[in-house]
């Protein structure tokens, strides 16, 4: 199954990897807003998951176009 993120398609397996990725980040991410005035909660991290994983999916085709062109 597939989600098309920002005009990119990416697997579902791909995207729970990414959010793996994102709670393992989140309590830093989450002490860094902090220190700036921003509070963050675990429930408002799904406002910010569209975003997250649209650069994560860019990145990783970016990734995986250099690899491509290396071989």
């Amino acid at each position: 199954t597939t989600n098309n993120r920002g005009g990119l398609s990416v697997s579902y397996n791909r995207e729970m990897e990414f959010m793996k990725i994102a709670m393992k980040h989140f309590p830093e991410g989450k002490e860094k807003l902090k220190s700036v005035g921003v509070d963050v909660s675990l429930s408002m991290l799904p406002i910010f998951t569209d975003l997250f994983t649209k650069v994560m999916n860019e990145a990783y085709e970016l990734g995986r176009k250099d690899a491509l062109k290396d071989k």
